[in-house]
C-alpha cells in the first residue's frame, strides 16, 4: 500500500495544471452557440514549445521526424489514431523507445495554450503556423457550433454510432483559462474514470470474481464485470491503475453498475 501511494502522490506532484472538462448537465447549462468537436480517446500530449509532455508532466518520447516541424508555443491537443484503438495508441505512445508505428499518430488540437483572445483567436495561431509550415502530423480538431439541445443530442448520436467517445463543449468567447471550469464540458453516453487495484476477490472454486478498487477520493469498491476470460485467468496485479465505465452513482457514493475497460499504464 506504501508503493501505491508515493506513486500516486508522484503522479500529482509533476501533473500539468492544464485546462479540464467538467461534465454536462442539460439542465444547468446553457450551450447554444458553443463549440462542440468530438472528444477524441487518445493519450492528451501538452506541447511546451520544446518537447511533448503527458498529462502528468512525464516527458512523452516522441520521434524527432515527428516533432520535426512544430511551432515554438504552446499547443494541447490528442495524440491519436482512430476510433476503438486505444490500446494500440497507448502502446505506440508511452513506449520510451519509439517506432516506427509513430506513422499512424497525429496531434489533434483542441487548444493553444496562453494566447491572448478569444478560442477563435488562439486557434488562428496554430492555422497561420501551418499554413506557413506544413505539417502532416498535425490536425487541428473541427468545431461545430451548436444550434441547441437537439442539436448536441443528434451529433452525439451520430458519434456514438461511430463508435466515438463523446462531445466536447466549449465556451469559444472567453479567454484561455487554466484548471476545471464549467466553460468547458464533456458529453458522454456514460462515465469513466481510473483507480487503483487493492485487491481481489475469489469464488469458492478460486476462480477470479471481481477487483477491489479503491478511487482518489477514498471509495473503495469491488469491480466484476467488463473483463473477458482471458483477462479473468490474468486480472490486473495490485498496484495496476485501471479505468472503468460506469452509470452514475449509488446512495453510498460508489459508481453504479461499474465495467472494466483496460489497464491505464503510467502517463
Amino acid at each position: 500500500m506504501k508503493l501505491i501511494l508515493i506513486f500516486l502522490l508522484n503522479i500529482s506532484m509533476y501533473a500539468l495544471d492544464l485546462q479540464k472538462a467538467n461534465i454536462y448537465d442539460e439542465t444547468k447549462h446553457q450551450i447554444n452557440g458553443w463549440y462542440m468537436s468530438e472528444k477524441l480517446d487518445g493519450i492528451r500530449a501538452y506541447w511546451n514549445g520544446k518537447e511533448l509532455l503527458s498529462k502528468n508532466g512525464n516527458k512523452i518520447y516522441a520521434p524527432i521526424w515527428f516533432t520535426k516541424n512544430f511551432p515554438p508555443f504552446e499547443l494541447d491537443g490528442e495524440l491519436y489514431t482512430k476510433r476503438d484503438d486505444f490500446e494500440n495508441i497507448q502502446n505506440i505512445v508511452l513506449d520510451t523507445n519509439p517506432s516506427k508505428d509513430w506513422q499512424q499518430i497525429t496531434y489533434n488540437i483542441f487548444e493553444v495554450p496562453n494566447i491572448k483572445g478569444n478560442f477563435d483567436k488562439r486557434l488562428e495561431k496554430i492555422k497561420i503556423w501551418l499554413n506557413k509550415n506544413p505539417n502532416n502530423f498535425i490536425k487541428i480538431i473541427p468545431q461545430i457550433i451548436c444550434k441547441d439541445k437537439k442539436h448536441l443530442n443528434k451529433y452525439l448520436e451520430e458519434l456514438v454510432n461511430k463508435k466515438a467517445e463523446g462531445i466536447i463543449l466549449k465556451n469559444p468567447y472567453l479567454n484561455y483559462e487554466n484548471g476545471r471550469t464549467n466553460n468547458i464540458l464533456k458529453v458522454k453516453t456514460f462515465f469513466d474514470d481510473e483507480g487503483v487495484v487493492i485487491g481481489h476477490n475469489y469464488n469458492k472454486e478460486k476462480n477470479f470474481k471481481s477487483l477491489v478498487i479503491k478511487l482518489k477520493n477514498g471509495i473503495v469498491f469491488n469491480l466484476g464485470g467488463g473483463f473477458s476470460n482471458k483477462e479473468r485467468l490474468n486480472p490486473p496485479k495490485i498496484g495496476e491503475i485501471i479505468t472503468f465505465k460506469y452509470y452514475g452513482f449509488t446512495k453510498n457514493n460508489k459508481p453504479k453498475f461499474a465495467s472494466f475497460l483496460r489497464i491505464r499504464k503510467k502517463e
